[in-house]
């Protein structure tokens, strides 16, 4: 498996990526750059690229919203040449809460969107004259809606690579099947081996059914804290704020896929009560309901034995590259702990 790591979105970046040749040495693969309502990530990860060498590089993710998909492929070609081929283009829908309320754009037709945004991306990379009629994207702009002088053009530079790695992050039945079908990498988020094959098999399955061979094996990146030791049970405690956040606080009743997970993963009245709990502001009690098995399953936590079987479960479950976030109270501690986990998934 390969290792990553997500960059912390809301600290100061240029300290993080200071950090960043550190992990390379030890043994980090991969590392992935969010864009929430933060910096924007193209940016940052630009910066990554000047100040390594190995790694490789990839936005986790970049809402189809918020940009062109012709823009979106003129900047993974052009994250791709000043990384000398590292970049991984990682989309995804977001939500509604940060599509609408920050973006002021209206968050409709996702499945559509990724799919007509991945073929137009791919058609820029192979620099060709670009015409795409789609439901969703026209290029060039139709004359009635517009002013009729738009051409066909295609990318002046010759991009790196004419295929660049997408990944796309989904949890829902027919997102998850859209990525199998299209991508060459997949991102969940709250991953848990032991249930990923009931909640997202068939999913799966149809999108792989699909798959062009050319494509590859399909990428699948899951994410766990780390820590590694007798006594680190305490580490595991602090996913409970986030969890809650995600499966209580990240959208409205009815339109919120991380509680919808929640369900599907058999927690219909632990999903539910943390919502009211949450959308109430009892932030601390709605933590406190988030179910300890699903944290556990979702973590790289415990002695070096106990996570050498959960990389182990991971793996037959299909995992091919771990986004690890490790858990130490020293720089120095984190870097042994994506050393360590680099020997352990070997």
């Amino acid at each position: 498996m390969r290792i990553g790591m997500a960059l912390n979105y809301s600290g100061g970046f240029k300290e993080t990526v200071a950090e960043l040749a550190d992990y390379e040495k030890a043994g980090l693969d991969i590392v992935f750059v969010a864009e929430a309502y933060s910096f924007d990530a193209v940016s940052q990860m630009g910066y990554i690229a000047a100040r390594t060498e190995r790694l490789q590089i990839a936005s986790g993710i970049l809402p189809i919203y918020s940009r062109t998909p012709t823009l979106l492929a003129m900047t993974a070609a052009g994250m791709d040449y000043v990384s000398d081929g590292r970049f991984t283009l990682g989309l995804g829908a977001s939500g509604p809460q940060v599509i609408e309320g920050f973006h002021g754009v209206p968050y409709t037709a996702p499945l559509g969107r990724t799919r007509e945004v991945v073929e137009i991306c791919r058609r820029v990379w192979r620099r060709e004259r670009l015409t795409y009629e789609g439901r969703y994207y026209n290029v060039p702009l139709p004359a009635d809606q517009g002013t009729g002088l738009g051409k066909p053009l295609k990318i002046i530079n010759r991009p790196v690579r004419d295929r660049i790695p997408i990944v796309i992050a989904a949890i829902g039945p027919k997102n998850v099947e859209l990525a199998a079908e299209l991508a060459e990498g997949w991102e969940p988020i709250f991953y848990m081996p032991e249930k990923a094959a009931d909640v997202w098999g068939a999913s799966l399955a149809a999108g792989k059914a699909r798959r062009d061979p050319a494509l590859g094996e399909l990428d699948v990146i899951a994410q766990a804290p780390l820590a590694i030791g007798e006594d680190v049970s305490e580490w595991l405690e602090l996913g409970r704020p986030m969890a809650a956040l995600y499966i209580g606080g990240m959208g409205a009743k009815g339109k919120n896929f991380y509680n919808d997970l929640a369900r599907r993963y058999g927690y219909e009245k632990e999903a539910e009560q943390i919502q009211n709990l949450y959308l109430d502001g009892k932030k601390d009690e709605a933590a406190a309901l988030v179910p300890g098995e699903l944290l556990e399953q979702m973590s790289l936590i415990g002695p070096e034995s106990h996570v050498r079987e959960r990389l182990a479960v991971m793996r037959d479950s299909g995992v091919t590259t771990i986004n690890v976030a490790p858990l130490g109270r020293t720089h120095a501690e984190r870097v042994r702990l994506i050393e360590k986990v680099r020997d352990l998934a070997s």
